[in-house]
């Protein structure tokens, strides 16, 4: 039976029937409580700080159990969980009157200048080889040095392999706006990741292509 990937909607809804605390308990400990740990890492990427992160979860989990009516049992509770966790962390910067690191748009710019075919340094297959094969400090540490909204779709779409549809009703933007972010975060994550790549023996993939283009057009 396939996963129902659908998420849940976070708002009062009084027409529902009251939840008894058996079923709340079934829920929070069947549907709820298995992501905890995905939870922690999306928490601590956005904060950067482990006990913000550990009162962020814990802030994310007290408001599932007060809305627990609203989510429909067999639905997708990690993006669930995600989305009221997104919130927090925006809420609890407001609160303090801080805000989240915006995307740095002229590095973005120098990036994009590099993507040229006559560059090839700045590309690697980021899905297929840098997440499967290279997690380990050096990725943690570029993932963590990007702006607060590349890190997020990063982590969403190639870590928790959150659907564009679902990042979209996480993070409250249009699909459109998740596919521009998380092409130029990618970009901008290569970028970074470029020499550790080389050190491991990774090769520049359109740099081989262009080489075998070469050569058959030579023969």
């Amino acid at each position: 039976m396939p996963e129902n990937r659908t998420v849940p909607i976070l708002t009062e809804a009084p027409e529902r029937l009251p939840l008894s605390t058996a079923e709340k308990h079934a829920i929070f400990e069947e549907e709820f409580l298995p992501h905890i740990d995905a939870l922690h890492t999306f928490a601590f990427h956005l904060t950067l700080d482990d006990n913000a992160a550990n009162d962020l979860v814990q802030d994310a989990y007290m408001k599932a159990y007060r809305f627990i009516r609203q989510y429909d049992r067999g639905t997708n509770a990690k993006a669930w969980l995600f989305k009221i966790l997104k919130n927090a962390f925006i809420n609890e910067y407001r609160r303090k009157k801080r805000q989240p690191v915006q995307v740095d748009y002229e590095e973005i710019r120098k990036v994009h200048e590099k993507e040229d075919p006559g560059t090839p340094d700045a590309y690697f297959d980021l899905r297929e080889e840098m997440f499967n094969y290279l997690i380990g400090d050096e990725v943690t540490q570029a993932i963590n040095a990007m702006p607060v909204d590349f890190r997020t779709v990063i982590l969403l779409c190639d870590v928790e392999d959150f659907t564009y549809e679902e990042i979209a009703i996480i993070l409250d933007i249009p699909i459109g706006t998740v596919r521009s972010r998380l092409h130029r975060a990618r970009n901008l994550l290569k970028e970074k990741l470029k020499d550790y790549a080389r050190s491991l023996g990774y090769e520049d993939k359109r740099r081989k292509m262009t080489k075998e283009d070469s050569s058959s057009s030579d023969e």
